[in-house]
Formats: C-alpha cells, structure tokens, sequence
C-alpha cells in the first residue's frame, strides 16, 4: 500500500491525490501533481490484483463494468471527510474510470468536496469519467478534469503545471 505525504497544501487547503494505476501511468501522474499541489497520496491497491496481459485485463474490466462489480480494496487509506479538495486519478477503461476508483468513490461520502479528475489513456481522453464521479459522488464539485496520454506521462509537467493554473489551484512556477 502506498500512502504517503507531502507536507505542503495549497491555500491553507487539506488536499489528497487518490489513483489507481495498472500499468503505472496514473502513479506518474498522480506523484507529478502530488509534487505541484502537496497534501496526502493514496494509490487504490485491489485486494484481487488484475492481469498483466493486456487482453485478459481488458476483458476483465468491460465484465466487471457492465456487471456493476465493485472490487475489495487492500487500500483502507483516510476517509475524505478531513479533505477539501480530492484529485482523483484512473486510467480509461471502457470510457469510464477502473472499477478500484469506483469502489473507493461509492464509499465514501464527498458531498461539499471539489474533486479533480486525471485520467490516463491511449487515444480515449476522459470519456464520460467525469459524469460517472459525479454520479457516484452527490453533492461533490467536480472540476474540469484533464486527460493524458500514457505514453505521455514522464513528459507531462507542463501540462499539468497549465491545468492547475487554469483551474486556480497552483500559481505559476
């Protein structure tokens, strides 16, 4: 399990950076804005770990999101209720965020939270993962969210550093 801390938050604001990662795409992603914005980081580790080869993990998550399966989590990590602003990371699967994000956002409560989706992906950008958090997280803001290609990651600090501006969260560097 990783959890670890950053001792800088932005504006006086508690923030965590949650993700889950498959191919470690979205933990780049995740470490990269960790670093811009501080606050906590927590990665969704599932209690089942999902296939390597491309094909069977492919096949794997279209199931469990047509079923609506939510996989058990190894994570426990904080609750959110100590947070005001939560990034939440995913790579696309099936246009939508992995069934491990979903699990963690349909357990806990994010009802006055902003949240803040990044999603990794191979030609999908975000899909319709921002309209699926909304949906599992009532009452939440959630903010425009930003899509990055996973071949892209090790070379995205400037377009992260740009959507944090442009979202009012970090100043420029």
């Amino acid at each position: 399990m990783s959890n670890e801390s950053n001792k800088a938050s932005f504006e006086g604001w508690k923030v965590l950076t949650v993700y889950f990662s498959h191919s470690g795409n979205t933990r780049e992603c995740a470490r990269q804005i960790n670093r811009m914005v501080g606050g906590d980081l927590l990665e969704l580790i599932p209690a089942q770990p999902y296939p390597q080869d491309y094909d069977t993990v492919v096949n794997q998550a279209k199931r469990e999101l047509r079923t609506g399966h939510r996989p058990e989590l190894k994570t426990k990590g904080t609750g959110v209720a100590n947070y005001d602003v939560v990034f939440v990371g995913s790579p696309n699967w099936w246009n939508t965020v992995a069934p491990p994000v979903m699990t963690y956002l349909a357990g806990h409560d994010f009802g006055d939270k902003a949240i803040v989706p990044f999603i990794t992906h191979e030609g999908t950008g975000l899909g319709q993962s921002a309209r699926d958090i909304r949906d599992l997280c009532p009452g939440a803001t959630v903010l425009e969210g930003l899509a990055i290609r996973g071949g892209e990651v090790n070379r995205a600090g400037q377009k992260l550093s740009d959507w944090l501006r442009k979202l009012g969260i970090a100043e420029a560097a």
